[in-house]
This record gives C-alpha cells, sequence and structure tokens, in this order.
C-alpha cells in the first residue's frame, strides 16, 4: 500500500500522522495540519499513537516506530544525530554539528533541524541556540516549551 495520514487523538490535541508500510513520514501537530483524506489508523499509525500519549503523559521518553524518511544525505544525518539527543537534554546547532565532525555547519545544520518532518519523534525541539532563549520550531513556539517542559528543562 501507499502513503496514508491518519488521526491521532492525544491529551494534547488530534495530530496527524503520515505513514507507510515501511515507516512514519510525517507528522503534524494540533491545528497545524492540511487537509487530506483520513485513513483509519493500523499497524505502524496505531503504534505511534500510543507511544505517543504515552510521551504527553510524562511516561514515554522516545519512540520505537520505523521511520520511513525522505531528505538529503546531509538532512538525513543530521535527523541521525538528533536522535542521540537524550529525552531531558538540550543542545546548540553548533553542538550538534561538531557531533556529526562538521565543527563549521551550524547554519545548514540548522536549516536540516527545521526541516525535520516527524517532530517530536525526531526531537528537534531539544535544539536551542547558542545565544540564549528556546529558538524556533515549525510548530510554534508554545509548543517548543511544553514540550521542554513536558521533559523537565525549562
Amino acid at each position: 500500500m501507499g502513503r496514508r495520514f491518519s488521526r491521532i487523538d492525544t491529551p494534547w490535541g488530534a495530530f496527524l500522522v503520515g505513514w507507510s508500510d515501511r515507516g512514519i513520514f510525517r507528522l503534524y501537530f494540533p491545528g497545524k495540519h492540511p487537509e487530506v483524506e483520513l485513513s483509519p489508523p493500523e499497524g505502524i499509525a496505531l503504534e505511534l499513537g500510543r507511544e505517543l500519549r504515552e510521551y504527553l503523559q510524562g511516561k514515554g521518553k522516545g519512540f520505537a516506530v520505523p521511520l520511513d524518511l525522505e531528505g538529503t544525505p546531509f538532512q538525513l544525518s543530521v535527523w541521525k544525530e538528533l536522535l542521540r539527543v537524550p529525552y531531558g537534554e538540550m543542545v546548540t546547532y553548533g553542538e550538534l554539528a561538531r557531533r556529526m565532525g562538521k565543527p563549521r555547519a551550524a547554519r545548514a545544520v540548522g536549516r536540516a533541524v527545521g526541516a525535520n518532518p516527524v517532530p517530536i519523534i525526531i526531537p528537534c525541539h531539544r535544539v536551542i541556540p547558542k545565544s540564549g532563549g528556546i529558538g524556533n520550531f515549525g510548530p510554534g513556539p508554545e509548543w517548543k516549551r511544553k514540550l521542554l517542559e513536558l521533559e523537565g528543562v525549562l
């Protein structure tokens, strides 16, 4: 089967998940998703629903669902490195670039972080600017703040 979209109800609202038989390829936050034809969640989408609800209730610290991501090789390498940032920790764009062995690539890392198609699952909310504050987040700064508060770092 091809790519499908399903609604996932959580304590924080209804998320929209894009999924295939290979894995999750997109996650939209409540009130931030496009109009698409919905399929009933099954398999991978049901598993993500369970994991997402546990995470948002403070009971889960990570995700085990498979991913089906498309991106440039650099984006994929940034997203892979983001998966190594532990729950309850934050890292700067520059530090993430250094961890990847590309200390001069903080801006490029920032662009790749901003292109993350599955926020929360790939924890881009844990990346902050060196200059202070919490920085940008595609779904909005209020969501980033809530996620960082949930993880106990704000």
